[in-house]
């Protein structure tokens, strides 16, 4: 199931995403019950008891109403914002966590043997088909970071890695755009990582139940149509449950958080000469079982 945040006219809501089109959850429940149940922002839904099993009751519904097809609203005529469009607290990110891109970046020897782990700004998150900023004033050297991220449905802390699935609410895609100057300026990542629209995200959050394995996923990144990276998330060198485990050791994971997981090899800062970004350029990314998250970078406003 693909749960989305779109706005139309203005109105923004919660919706389930079909081939049909955008299931608007209040509206049609509305015309089902007459109760609007659903709270207005996902993070909070995602809070909300038997929030799936009430969807499911609910499409249910559809699927049996002769007149279904007048109660999906066509998917060109909204735009997908990201789905959760502002975190409660920082994104989380896992640095380092394929083998190729840990050497392109360094050495073999930079290749970690813990989870390394880095943090993005809630200010930086922007949908599918936003402008990513230029930021010409503060950086020459913007990249893109394809990477598959994990949305948490529910409170844990101490959780194993036997348990962390239970604790998935979904997937969704992330670029993890970065300002590699500011990165090697400030000798740490927050401030090269925490530029505004910095952190595209969508289009939609996958439920768990419909990905098997997240650790077994193709991820493709492509700049103006030329695949950059390509990999399969089974090279993870700490897969999703090894760092949910590690995220929770004395630290406790809510509703809606969101944890980026690594990017492959093939970014711009590891091609010789470095391929960065510029204004006009389009990136695309695609993870397997999920879809394709696609933003522009435009010069600044």
């Amino acid at each position: 199931m693909k749960i989305a945040t779109v706005s139309l006219e203005d109105n923004v809501f919660v919706g389930v995403v079909e081939e049909m089109g955008i299931l608007a959850l209040n509206d049609v429940e509305e015309k089902r019950t007459g109760r609007r149940p659903y709270a207005e922002e996902l993070i909070t839904c995602i809070e909300q008891d038997n929030f799936l099993e009430n969807i499911k009751n609910l499409i249910q519904w559809v699927e049996g109403q002769p007149n279904k097809a007048d109660l999906y609203i066509p998917i060109e005529k909204v735009t997908f914002l990201a789905p959760i469009p502002r975190p409660s607290k920082n994104i989380f990110c896992v640095g380092k966590n394929y083998v190729e891109h840990a050497i392109e970046m360094g050495s073999k020897e930079d290749i970690p043997e813990h989870v390394m782990v880095f943090t993005k700004a809630p200010t930086t998150v922007v949908g599918h088909m936003a402008g990513i900023l230029e930021h010409r004033e503060v950086t020459t050297q913007l990249d893109y970071e394809g990477e598959l991220a994990v949305i948490i449905g529910k409170r844990g802390k101490g959780i194993t890695k036997e348990e962390a699935f239970d604790y998935i609410f979904g997937y969704t895609i992330l670029n993890d755009i970065t300002a590699r100057d500011l990165q090697k300026k400030h000798k740490q990542f927050f401030i090269g990582k925490s530029l505004d629209t910095s952190a595209p995200t969508g289009p939609w959050i996958v439920t768990n139940d419909s990905i098997p394995n997240p650790n077994e996923l193709n991820i493709t990144t492509k700049v103006n149509g030329e695949i950059r990276q390509q990999s399969n998330t089974k090279h993870f060198i700490f897969p999703v449950e090894e760092v949910i485990s590690v995220l929770s050791k004395g630290m406790t994971l809510e509703p809606g958080d969101i944890i980026a997981t690594g990017t492959p090899a093939g970014v711009g800062k590891g091609f010789n000469p470095p391929r960065f970004l510029k204004a006009g350029d389009t990136i695309e990314i695609s993870v397997e079982g999920i879809g394709t998250l696609l933003n522009k970078v435009v010069k600044d406003q």
